[in-house]
């Protein structure tokens, strides 16, 4: 064949595109298993953190069940659904569904002798989803600890969600206007306040200054997200 001539160049660069296309997808498929392991360990990573056991994303498993007993999914009036692994659920897909179809997971760990509620979080930021996990200390009202995390919320500003400075803040906040009651009337949430919260606001923290919008819609994401668990509380 003339390898001058064009229909030397058009095989050639078929031959080509096709062995790279082959490689990179047996790398792709080669790759996934570790993948999905990251995926997996960074998740259980978050959900240890969220109530103060910090360890790295490789040793986040080996840990995983020794601080979290139960994981349970629940159904819209706070019943457990067995049928369904809580780790499993996908948060960003479950929320599209109507809240009668949904599942909401929940986990329940043991730490210093105290039981501890982490309740995960999915929403909508600025530009890109925000989701998270907030755990709650044995009165099922104080927050004990937060962590947040977005996909594309501008840095320096939004960004600012997934910073300790920011996330310690809802440290000892409360949930409830009254301990003990779940009822809608009486859930408060914890909100971000623009231009700073009091001192003796037990529901409130600082919103992220040029950050408004995202802290605003964290907000709405803590609130959407927790009050789908007051059945649970209520009878639990």
């Amino acid at each position: 064949m003339n390898t001058n001539s064009n229909t030397y160049t058009f095989i050639f660069a078929i031959i080509l595109v096709t062995v790279v296309a082959g490689l990179l997808a047996f790398t792709a498929m080669s790759l996934k298993p570790r993948q999905m392991e990251n995926i997996r360990n960074e998740k259980m990573q978050s959900i240890l953190s969220s109530f103060g056991v910090d360890e790295s994303r490789d040793e986040a498993a080996d840990f995983f069940d020794t601080y979290i007993k139960k994981q349970l999914a629940l159904k819209e009036d706070g019943s457990v659904d067995e049928s369904v692994k809580a780790f499993e659920i996908n948060l960003k897909n479950e929320i599209k569904k109507d809240p009668s179809k949904q599942r909401f997971p929940i986990y329940i760990a043991e730490k210093d002798g105290k039981t501890i509620y982490i309740v995960p979080l999915q929403g909508n930021g600025l530009w890109d989803s925000i989701w998270g996990y907030i755990a709650l200390d044995n009165d099922e009202n104080t927050i004990i600890g937060a962590v947040f995390d977005h996909a594309g919320e501008t840095p320096g500003l939004g960004a600012e969600i997934r910073e300790s400075w920011f996330e310690n803040q809802f440290i000892g906040k409360k949930i409830l206007n009254t301990p003990d009651v779940f009822t809608e009337n009486n859930f408060v949430s914890v909100k971000t306040v623009k231009g700073g919260a009091k001192a003796d606001d037990i529901h409130g923290v600082d919103a992220i200054s040029g950050g408004t919008v995202t802290s605003d819609k964290l907000s709405e994401m803590i609130f959407e997200r927790l009050e789908r668990y007051l059945p649970y509380f209520a009878n639990n």
